[in-house]
């Protein structure tokens, strides 16, 4: 009996729903209880709970459960990945009975393979899919069954010896590498990371995801050490790089696809553009690669996590019809994010809007992009000239990083148009004395500069295990007391947040709009102190600390993540 025939028999689902999902299981290629679960039709309790009545079986979470390394040993890891079961517990009995997790009892033909290659009386647990899938990579690594097939073929080549045996066992680790290298890749894609980063040691290579801002150790294998080189080399292949230059710096870029499940193979959702980074260390060559997801829905202004009276604000300052508006704060701080959800906001018929980037992070839909070609000579500068011969209302450069692009900038909003642009300042003001360090006169300055918004990204409180916090004596910060009606809270840990706490990220920002006051002080060279000083008293600035504990009273963040965001 299949999962849709138990869930009919104990009236889960109807005849209709069922027919539903199995169209949509055909469309998606899933297995029907996750189509059921995706739909809203019965939640993954119900299926477990249903199928374990049905067979037997006992449910487990395997959150909980700790397995000793020689449990683990009594299985191959191979084996492991392609049966989607793993070994939890054994016991001494007569016969040793050998514990089994699997999330799949429909495929009972497994038993039969683990009696015969353990020796044992094996018992199946139910464990939820997902857990099952995110304990066997804890415990046998990204990779793990890949691994295991080029550790095995590195042995047959040692002992075959002669030439043509290693080429053909060259041959046979090519398409396992390919494999390795794609688990890398995927499972960063599954941990929503940003980028990846591949270190070789002395006797180990290291693989971390940068997840929410904050890099995290991937779990692979230490036999991964053995295959440094053919990784390495097959993301330089990837990325059209010379595999044979090992002494120089290269840059390169991947087109990744990936479909993730519940995505319809007719639609494109699954289109990465990976930055590849290779740099020549002690060990061997470092590799970074920066994902951005071709296909991501981009956000809109009111997702960013920006205050009532900031999003006004904002929205007044991207709809008039010129001056320079600046988004400042270190890589990394999702200033890209708050420029393209601005000009989603204001694209229309109307508007012709063209951005000069290096480099195209994400395609927005009715926006004329270019990409900065430093090989023929494209700059931001060069490219900004040519943009204002084609009757934009609206540019987009990717970023101030000489007084040429800055005063190309200055002018275009002087003649009727809106520019959008980045700056490196620790804070809003600073971006007005960045100007005027790189050369630009203080009169443009003050004539053109409309806003200018500083941001950080901080980690939010993760809704899956967030609990009411009460903070001890010497857990806040100096002059910060909790009040009345806060909402202080943290995550406790748990699958969802990889036991961080945390789950996702929002913006804390700190938005300066020019007044007369402001204008004068800039054509003085007042310092951003002074401005920034100015612009709190008439009640104009909210800062970011302000708003990053603005946001810890309201319970969607932590007073640690605001202090280590804008300590950065």
């Amino acid at each position: 009996m299949g999962i849709g025939a138990v869930l009919l028999e104990r009236g889960l689902v109807t005849k209709g729903q069922m027919e539903a999902a199995i169209a949509e299981q055909r469309a998606s290629g899933e297995r029907l209880d996750r189509v059921l679960v995706r739909m809203g039709v019965v939640s993954r309790e119900q299926v477990l709970a249903a199928i374990g009545d049905q067979f037997h079986m006992p449910v487990i979470d395997l959150g909980s459960v700790v397995v000793e390394p020689k449990v683990l040993e009594a299985l191959p890891a191979k084996l492991v990945y392609k049966q989607n079961c793993v070994p939890i517990a054994r016991s001494e009995t007569s016969p040793p009975t050998l514990t089994v997790a699997t999330s799949d009892p429909f495929e009972l033909s497994v038993l039969d393979e683990l009696r015969l290659l353990t020796g044992c009386s094996i018992e199946l647990v139910l464990a939820d899919e997902d857990d099952l899938h995110k304990f066997i990579r804890a415990n046998y690594g990204v990779g793990g069954d890949t691994l295991t097939e080029l550790t095995g073929a590195a042995g047959e080549a040692s002992q075959a010896g002669g030439d043509a045996a290693a080429e053909e066992i060259e041959q046979a680790q090519e398409a396992s590498v390919i494999k390795l290298v794609n688990e890398i890749l995927i499972e960063a894609i599954k941990d929503r990371a940003t980028d990846v980063h591949i270190e070789p040691y002395e006797r180990e290579l290291i693989v971390r995801y940068r997840i929410d801002g904050v890099l995290q150790r991937a779990n692979v294998p230490p036999t991964i050490n053995r295959f440094a080189a053919a990784v390495i080399s097959r993301l330089k292949i990837m990325a059209n790089l010379n595999i044979a230059e090992k002494r120089r710096p290269q840059d390169g870029r991947i087109t990744f696809r990936h479909r993730m499940p519940g995505v319809p193979l007719d639609q494109s959702g699954g289109e990465y553009d990976l930055r590849v980074s290779v740099i020549p260390m002690l060990f061997g060559e470092g590799v970074v690669l920066r994902v951005l997801n071709k296909s991501a829905v981009l956000m809109g202004l009111e997702d960013l996590g920006m205050p009532e009276g900031v999003l006004a604000r904002w929205d007044r300052l991207i709809n008039r019809p010129h001056g320079i508006l600046l988004v400042t704060g270190p890589t990394g701080s999702g200033k890209s994010t708050t420029l393209y959800a601005s000009l989603n906001r204001i694209v229309s018929d109307e508007v012709k809007v063209i951005t000069v980037e290096d480099p195209v992070e994400y395609h927005v839909s009715g926006v004329n992009q270019i990409q900065v070609n430093h090989k023929v000579g494209l700059d931001f500068s060069a490219g900004l000239r040519s943009v204002l011969r084609h009757d934009p209302d609206v540019v987009m450069i990717g970023e101030i990083r000489d007084k040429e692009t800055a005063e190309t900038a200055v002018q275009a909003s002087l003649t009727g148009h809106l520019v959008f642009s980045t700056l490196h300042t620790n804070d809003a003001a600073g971006a007005t004395t960045r100007l005027l360090d790189m050369g630009v006169e203080p009169f443009l300055v003050s004539s053109s500069v409309e806003g200018i918004m500083a941001q950080r990204l901080v980690r939010r409180v993760c809704e899956a295990c967030a609990a009411p916090w009460t903070p001890e004596k010497g857990e806040l910060p100096d002059g910060w007391e909790p009040r009345p009606g806060d909402r202080l809270r943290k995550g406790t840990g748990c699958k969802a947040c990889r036991n961080t706490g945390y789950r996702g990220r929002l913006g804390v920002y700190e938005l300066l709009t020019m007044t007369d006051e402001l204008r004068e002080m800039i054509m003085r060279r007042a310092s951003a102190h002074e401005i920034a000083a100015a612009a709190k008293r008439s009640g104009d600035l909210t800062t970011l600390l302000e708003d990053g504990f603005a946001k810890v009273r309201a319970g969607v963040t932590t007073v640690e993540e605001v202090v280590r965001a804008l300590s950065a």
